[in-house]
């Protein structure tokens, strides 16, 4: 076999296996992802909503593997939405005095922010706030991926 050949068998099977390395970092959190709540489910959990806003696709830095679409709604107890998120791993719920809409300015303001919890479900989703958690001590709801740092929604509900 010829040096060539070695090379370039070396580099696409090298391509091939970061390929599926990162299609299984990309379909891992869909495959494992629990069950999402019904729309009726999040609608019921929305019923006391003290507040309301939205995700949309079209924030500084989301793209298009990083967005949020829908209703977010926040009552005293809980932060639900009604629509999807961009899926991915180790994705973390937070609250935040301000709105933002970059990985810069969330990284900025963060110890400002308290992380509610986790987003486990890419379609729909209800999270309980913690104890003593007052969500009119805040303004906006952001979806972060802890694991890479990356910004992926937030929704301003005041």
């Amino acid at each position: 076999m010829n040096t060539r050949r070695t090379v370039l068998l070396t580099l696409s099977h090298a391509a091939v296996a970061a390929a599926g390395f990162a299609g299984g970092i990309y379909a891992l959190p869909i495959l494992i992802a629990p069950d999402a709540p019904t729309a009726e489910q999040v609608r019921a959990a929305s019923a006391q909503a003290l507040f309301k806003g939205e995700f949309r696709r079209d924030l500084k830095d989301s793209d298009a593997l990083h967005w949020g679409e829908g209703a977010v709604t926040v009552t005293a107890s809980t932060v639900s939405l009604l629509g999807r998120v961009a899926p991915g791993p180790d994705y973390k719920l937070y609250l935040s005095p301000t709105f933002v809409e970059t990985e810069a300015d969330f990284q900025r303001l963060k110890p400002s922010m308290l992380r509610v919890g986790d987003v486990k479900t890419f379609e729909n989703f209800v999270v309980t706030l913690p104890a003593g958690v007052d969500p009119a001590k805040y303004a906006a709801v952001i979806v972060w991926c802890e694991t890479f740092g990356e910004f992926i929604t937030a929704a301003k509900y005041q």
